[in-house]
């Protein structure tokens, strides 16, 4: 093992038994137990934005995996969060924009339900999904004035990579090119913002070495977190519309299993995995069906680390990352 891996042999059981709360991977629900002492309800909104790729700034058709609903099925709007965080049984909350482009806005308008939001007592802080092409200066000075008004709660940001293969990119119709986030990045670790990434794994055209090429790129970016989602194919898209002309084929359980615990193994120890899998609503999924059987899918997962002695940043060949050292403004 490389002598530059900080996590191998005793210093692995550590990290798993302390760090990680007895998982392989430094989980979402680890680091806030590590942050807050708890876990956290994350509740998500669906608070009428748009999207520059449906609005006919860039295109009208939206990205060619996404619904309708912007990857919104089971978020709320606005004014539900007071109701729906009294209702659950967290002592605190996560509220999480979620549905289609959450920046993509007049700026009065997003200060207006950001502060709504972090206002309330229950809400530890606000999780902001959006593209990096969507993110103005005027946008940047609102998340710092924000930041520095709410120093007691946390505020990230959300961008949707998927991959950083121009060719799957393009397919997909993403609309900005890598250089393109690789500045948001850059804009948001100015403002001390931590930056949580989308991947979609299983993607139409990419092999394995290709979805870990995604991930040794933001390893070098030093992302706070990231979400590995694996590739659904929803109904009313253009993806399923390819996926049932025959075009491509989706993963099998055990293909998804091998490339994602690549993933892992190559993913620096100290990014956050907010995602391992991904919610794909029953009535819109076309495939793959196992996928619904979430619960049997996590456990599949945690079995094969652990029966392949495999860990979060086996083979990770860099040093303490960006996101460990500033660890503070989390």
């Amino acid at each position: 093992m490389d002598k530059r891996n900080f996590i191998g042999n005793e210093k692995t059981k550590e990290f798993i038994s302390g760090k990680w709360h007895g998982k392989r991977y430094y989980s979402l629900e680890a680091f806030l137990k590590n942050r807050y002492g708890c876990r956290l309800k994350k509740i998500s909104i669906d608070a009428g934005f748009t999207c520059p790729n449906r609005d006919g700034t860039l295109d009208t058709r939206g990205c060619i995996f996404c619904s309708a609903g912007g990857s919104g099925e089971f978020a709320v709007p606005p004014a539900s969060l007071k109701t729906r965080a009294s209702a659950e049984s967290a002592e605190r909350y996560i509220a999480y924009f979620q549905a289609y482009t959450c920046t993509y806005a007049p700026v009065p308008y997003l200060e207006k339900l950001y502060r709504e939001a972090l206002e309330l007592p229950a809400v530890a802080g606000i999780s902001i999904a959006t593209r990096p092409d969507c993110l103005p200066a005027e946008v940047l000075s609102l998340l710092r004035l924000l930041k520095n008004e709410y120093p007691d709660k946390f505020l990230w940001v959300e961008l949707g990579l998927q991959t950083i293969h121009k060719e799957t990119a393009d397919y997909l119709r993403r609309g900005y090119p890598l250089s393109c986030f690789a500045q948001a990045v850059t804009a948001l670790h100015r403002l001390t913002v931590p930056v949580i990434v989308h991947v979609i794994l299983g993607l139409p055209g990419e092999d394995r070495s290709m979805m870990l090429g995604t991930i040794e790129y933001l390893n070098r970016l030093s992302v706070f977190g990231i979400k590995l989602q694996l590739l659904h194919v929803l109904k009313g898209t253009d993806l399923a519309r390819d996926y049932e002309k025959g075009k491509f084929r989706v993963l099998a359980k055990e293909e998804y299993l091998d490339i994602l615990i690549g993933c892992i193994e190559h993913l620096s120890p100290d990014t956050v995995i907010h995602r391992v899998t991904g919610d794909g609503a029953r009535e819109l999924l076309v495939a793959p069906t196992w996928s619904l059987e979430k619960k049997k899918v996590l456990n599949a997962l945690h079995h094969r680390l652990k029966l392949q002695d495999s860990y979060q940043g086996k083979y990770w060949k860099g040093e303490k990352c960006h996101a460990a050292q500033t660890a503070d403004y989390l």
